[in-house]
């Protein structure tokens, strides 16, 4: 585990879910397709998972602390595959 960021229960919870290992979310997290800053503060970082069909796994990360906190990870239906 990294120690520049922190996970919160919600986070644990869906990495301890069998399909989102945890190398997936630094991935996302360090090579983002895209990332997006929501207004409550949090960014968002979007990565397509070639492993998992294209999908595209949402890293939603609190950063307005002192730490870094991965609020939650989820696999986002609401975005398509590119192929």
């Amino acid at each position: 585990m990294r120690t520049d960021y922190e996970l919160s229960i919600r986070a644990r919870d869906m990495l301890a879910e069998p399909g989102i290992p945890g190398k997936w979310v630094w991935r996302a997290i360090d090579t983002p397709d895209r990332t997006e800053d929501a207004p409550d503060g949090t960014r968002h970082f979007i990565r397509s998972i070639a492993e998992y069909g294209g999908r595209y796994l949402r890293v939603v990360v609190n950063e307005t602390g002192f730490l870094r906190v991965i609020a939650t990870v989820f696999f986002d239906r609401r975005l398509r595959s590119r192929s």
